[in-house]
């Protein structure tokens, strides 16, 4: 599928001067934009990616929550829609576009939410989020819970549980999603993954991996394996996203990092005996 989709400026330039009260004369001064490129935006809705910071830095700095607004709004006309953050922009959507050591392979990956996107891009400066509405219905669906299949599965395609890889109880799991279009589980970011890891490596329990997984809440991601499922996406607008707003991202994902931390201390604490890995695998 082939995406292509412009950054809104215009309208947000419209939204900000009607909301500050001010002119292009204003503006310009207040970004630092030269009133001809204002007009050309005007003109033409493009940009480069400079001004697009000064535009959007200023809208973030004056308190406007432009990208987050916007997802409330869409979520309220369409229902449903997801997002996929993207380091450097997208032209196509293909269904083996992403690493194979990813949570479920091969695929394209998106989030129930915008803050859910942009937490996997926002160390990257040029990085960009986009949404879409979507029908799944007819398709072949599977949906994981956060219990101990899905962490196996997610283990697996990372890649450390090769010792265990050919044992029933992961083929099992595997075979499950074979005629998927659609995988729909919980996100399970760096953060997750090295809970899961202490799992793979013997060091803590199943009981106490999951509990703490499950205490993180980041919601499901959607993994779509096929061209069917790739089909029934309808992209509707891909946001900016300036460095002011990255950086407040990754300042709120090391706070969620203490807090995973804690919740693992705890789980140790409280759940003393659940199986280990070799015993999993009897």
């Amino acid at each position: 599928m082939r995406i292509n989709l412009d950054y809104r400026i215009k309208d947000d330039i419209e939204f900000i001067k009607e909301a500050e009260k001010i002119n292009d004369d204003e503006l310009s001064g207040l970004t630092n934009v030269s009133r001809t490129t204002l007009n050309e935006i005007k003109n033409t809705n493009k940009c480069n990616l400079n001004v697009c910071e000064k535009i959007y830095s200023y809208i973030y700095k004056k308190k406007y929550r432009l990208n987050s607004v916007k997802e409330e709004l869409l979520k309220e006309q369409y229902k449903k829609v997801l997002f996929h953050g993207s380091k450097r922009g997208i032209d196509e959507i293909l269904a083996t576009g992403s690493r194979n050591n990813c949570d479920f392979g091969n695929g394209f990956y998106l989030g129930e939410s915008y803050i859910q996107a942009l937490a996997f891009v926002s160390e990257f400066d040029n990085s960009c989020i986009y949404s879409f509405s979507f029908d799944f219905k007819n398709l072949n669906v599977y949906q994981f819970e956060c219990d101990l299949d899905w962490m196996l599965a997610v283990c697996y395609y990372r890649g450390t549980l090769n010792e265990y890889s050919n044992y029933d109880k992961i083929l099992n799991v595997i075979e499950k999603l074979k005629d998927a279009d659609i995988i729909i589980a919980p996100i399970a970011d760096n953060k997750m993954f090295y809970i899961m890891t202490q799992f793979a490596e013997g060091e803590i329990n199943a009981d106490v991996a999951i509990h703490s997984l499950s205490a993180s809440k980041l919601g499901y991601q959607y993994i779509l394996k096929t061209d069917r499922a790739i089909k029934c996406l309808r992209p509707i607008e891909k946001y900016y996203v300036c460095k002011e707003e990255r950086i407040d991202c990754q300042n709120e994902l090391e706070k969620r990092g203490y807090e995973i931390d804690t919740k693992l201390k705890i789980a140790k604490r409280e759940f003393k005996d659940g199986l280990y890995i070799d015993e999993v695998f009897k």
